[in-house]
């Protein structure tokens, strides 16, 4: 189905439908139009990307093998900067299981300041750099910086054909690339298709082809569900009178937390307060910040023993009386986790018999789009513009900076 075909069914339901009876350029001139689009086109984007990696499979492979991740003993570093880095985050624990390799995230600018404290010291390793536009000032330095080093190896990722990324390393030694289909290089400021189309494609690095395309299919027809079955129960939720909002994430999710709660800051100008935490690392300070009028956003893990304990954490918030309103996201979601009448359970589950849980870094995808979701409606519940909601303290692309010398 083209993306048109797509805001048309989505059209014939709130939310969507009086943000969408206008015409495309009408939505642009109101500052949303953009946003929305990338926003809903996302279930579209993600078999493509399943798509384009499984092309890219032999680039990949060389990238990998010049990194030594394939023999065991090599390591893998993921890269980039703000919702770029992310994504990293959402993917490095999956792909630690998956590759039997040691993975990290790492920011790129902290590659620029603290290299040595933060590459590994030995052994042949491979640097994956994620990024929207590649034309972030660190995104081109982190591969400026690592070009011809001999245990490097370099595999670049990114939305934008014409970056910088794509453009000024396609012919160099060492580093290969990859360029995502050109729906997910948003125009909009925030990211919202380019975050997890990146998160997808770094997924896919430890995924077989038929892997690849079977958890694209799977996700899409998840993001359609809540897109057409949940969006409404979300806005309301992001209309609440909360005073703060908190979201709370184990492992790779802890990644889709931090992107949440940035979306939500950027989009309101930082008009809400956010905080993002793990379930555990909530009780040892943080929960201070949680009051009886908060919002809390959870991302509940598909493993028994993580859920276990996280299940233990919203307890506890209950029975202190802290958040009082959640939106749970998750595969199977137990109805005392999301007691309250004005609660969202944002659950994935089909209700086919015998189907397989998604797995935690899928799951990121789906918390992204709630994530997105609540802080679009907030922004315009509150009279601002999705596609550009600062007054100009940032920026689509970050802007050029000097970059320093630094040790090799």
């Amino acid at each position: 189905m083209a993306i048109d075909g797509w805001l048309s069914e989505l059209a014939a339901a709130a939310p969507f439908a009086d943000l969408l009876a206008v015409p495309d350029a009408e939505r642009r001139a109101r500052g949303y139009g953009d946003t929305l689009r990338e926003i809903c086109q996302q279930p579209l984007t993600w078999p493509e990307t399943a798509a384009t990696m499984d092309a890219a499979a032999d680039r990949v492979r060389r990238a990998l093998a010049g990194g030594g991740v394939p023999r065991g003993g090599g390591s893998l570093v993921l890269t980039g900067s703000g919702s770029s880095f992310f994504a990293c985050e959402c993917a490095a624990a999956r792909l630690q299981e998956s590759l039997a390799a040691i993975v990290r995230a790492v920011p790129a600018g902290t590659i620029l300041t603290h290299a040595s404290a933060v590459l590994p010291a030995a052994g042949p390793y491979v640097v994956v750099s994620l990024a929207r536009s590649g034309d972030s000032p660190e995104s081109a330095a982190v591969v400026e910086r690592l070009l011809g080093r001999e245990r490097v190896a370099q595999l670049l990722i990114t939305c934008n054909a014409d970056g910088a990324l794509a453009r000024r390393f396609r012919s160099s030694d060492g580093v290969e690339s990859v360029v995502l289909p050109e729906a997910t290089n948003d125009r909009s400021l925030v990211m919202t298709s380019s975050f997890t189309n990146l998160v997808l494609a770094a997924l896919a690095l430890a995924e077989t082809g038929d892997g690849r395309r079977r958890s694209g299919a799977r996700l899409a027809a998840a993001a359609r569900r809540v897109l057409t079955g949940r969006a409404s129960e979300i806005a309301a939720a992001s209309r609440r009178a909360f005073s703060n909002v908190v979201y709370l994430g184990s492992g790779g999710r802890l990644g889709a937390a931090h992107e949440a709660a940035l979306k939500m800051l950027e989009s309101t100008s930082g008009r809400v307060v956010t905080m993002s935490e793990s379930f555990l690392g909530l009780r040892h300070g943080p929960m201070a910040a949680v009051s009886k009028d908060s919002l809390v956003v959870a991302f509940l893990s598909s493993d028994p023993v993580v859920r276990a304990y996280e299940a233990d954490v919203l307890l506890e918030l209950g029975r202190k009386s802290l958040g009082r309103w959640r939106v749970v996201v998750g595969d199977r979601i137990p109805a005392e986790l999301s007691p309250g009448a004005e609660d969202v359970r944002i659950d994935v589950a089909d209700g086919t018999s015998g189907e397989t849980p998604l797995e935690d870094g899928e799951l990121t995808l789906i918390d992204a789009l709630t994530g997105q979701l609540l802080a679009f409606f907030r922004c315009l519940d509150g009279g601002g513009r999705p596609d550009s909601p600062s007054s100009g303290a940032i920026r689509r692309v970050v802007e050029s900076f000097a970059i320093h010398a630094g040790r090799p």
